[in-house]
């Protein structure tokens, strides 16, 4: 694929995505109730530009990051990488997509496995591929190791040796030994102390910079995505009713909802404040949801 032809077209176009699930009878002879956690959900994303996707916990956030990381399908909707509809790919061709799209996860204790040495845990995307031999895949690790602010010689240890903002930068590395265009980072940070925090996000941007990444960014947090992110969409109960610049939404936030996260930004000198919205558990308050 040419770069002529890389720029002409948008990295990532979400459609009208929908997703239910068929919850227990409640009893016997009952229907069994649907619980819709994602419901017409659309944005694009630009080569080289990087989405925050912003909602508490029970918003459909993570649920659309599996979607469009096609770990699930969709009840309704598509989800195009680079022109190409994720879900009408064959299982080899997907796994060969996959190059373009990789994915970092909330908990850098849990995303790793123990028993691995770090270089087995980063080249796991290359193997499989099938595309690298032993050597090749052992240089790349080096490299990608390097990038994120490690050295090669880490490749030997075990994820226990290191701390949970090292670990991360290892579940990085993993992320970029494929050479994507598309980063989705499921609440990278939130599992790590904030001072930590800041230097993982700093690193997102210095890879964003450097190599041209997109990043597909899902927090609960306002302050995180308006770190890294060109534009920002809120979530809520599965519904988008928010979206636009970092600046947009914190100067001039329209939905009551994105008005309550902003007020849950901690400042200096008070802890975060939860505010409950009314009509937190229907449809919200404020401007209507955006098409």
């Amino acid at each position: 694929m040419s770069g002529h032809y890389f720029h002409r077209c948008m990295l990532l176009e979400v459609r009208g995505l929908s997703r239910s699930y068929r919850l227990p009878r409640q009893h016997l002879l009952a229907p069994r109730p649907e619980l819709r956690a994602l419901r017409d959900v659309s944005f694009s994303i630009a080569p080289g530009q990087s989405l925050g996707i912003v909602g508490e916990s029970g918003s459909g956030k993570s649920t659309l990051a599996r979607l469009v990381m096609a770990l699930d399908r969709p009840s309704g909707g598509s989800v195009r990488l680079l022109g190409r509809d994720l879900f009408a790919m064959t299982p080899q061709q997907l796994r060969i997509a996959r190059t373009d799209f990789q994915m970092v996860f909330q908990d850098p204790y849990g995303s790793l496995d123990p028993r691995q040495r770090v270089g087995r845990i980063i080249t796991e995307p290359l193997r499989a591929l099938r595309t690298h031999d032993a050597a090749a895949m052992s240089q790349r690790a080096a490299q990608v190791l390097e990038q994120v602010g490690m050295r090669a010689a880490d490749l030997e240890k075990f994820p226990h040796e290191f701390s949970g903002g090292q670990r991360q930068r290892i579940a990085i590395a993993r992320a970029l030994i494929t050479r994507p265009r598309l980063i989705v980072a499921d609440e990278p940070v939130s599992a790590l102390d904030v001072s930590i925090q800041a230097q993982v996000l700093d690193l997102m941007q210095d890879l964003q910079k450097t190599f041209g990444i997109s990043f597909l960014l899902i927090s609960h947090d306002l302050a995180v995505v308006n770190h890294l992110c060109d534009e920002l969409l809120v979530l809520h109960q599965g519904q988008v009713v928010e979206k636009g610049s970092p600046e947009q939404i914190f100067q001039q936030p329209r939905h009551a909802y994105t008005q309550a996260l902003i007020a849950a930004i901690p400042r200096v000198g008070q802890g975060r404040r939860r505010t409950r919205l009314q009509g937190a558990d229907g449809d919200g308050a404020g401007a209507p949801p955006v098409p």
